[in-house]
């Protein structure tokens, strides 16, 4: 059976107190799935970056990773920092599998989820 680990991948800030909801979405998921491997990773300012994270797993034998963008939609850092650093990661562990999932505020589900709530502000849910 294939070691499958998911990464929450968050812009990061200065403030640590910032990333607490990627720590809610991590906490969510495995309380749903307990066992399974989902850790944080930060461009910057936040640790661990994503090498560092993806480092950590490869060495623990992790075959497949999927890198889950906690962005609400793709600007110059998913379109053209992440992937690069995917393309190196793939180069140094070419035996991993990296798939790089849809940004979670592209998801639909996740659009529709928004609209409700701006709703609900004015009254209408």
């Amino acid at each position: 059976m294939t070691r499958t680990a998911l990464i929450l991948f968050a812009h990061g800030a200065r403030d640590p107190d910032w990333a607490e909801p990627m720590r809610r979405v991590r906490a969510g998921v495995l309380a749903q799935m307990p066992g399974t491997r989902v850790e944080l990773a930060f461009l910057e300012f936040l640790q661990p970056t994503l090498r560092d994270c993806v480092e950590a797993l490869v060495a623990e034998d992790f075959e497949q990773i999927t890198v889950l963008p906690m962005f609400i939609a793709r600007g110059g850092h998913l379109q053209r920092d992440l992937p690069l650093l995917l393309d190196e990661l793939r180069q140094r562990h070419p035996r991993t599998r990296f798939e790089l999932a849809a940004t979670i505020g592209e998801v639909e589900s996740i659009v529709q989820a928004m609209a409700r709530h701006a709703l609900t502000l004015l009254g209408a849910a």
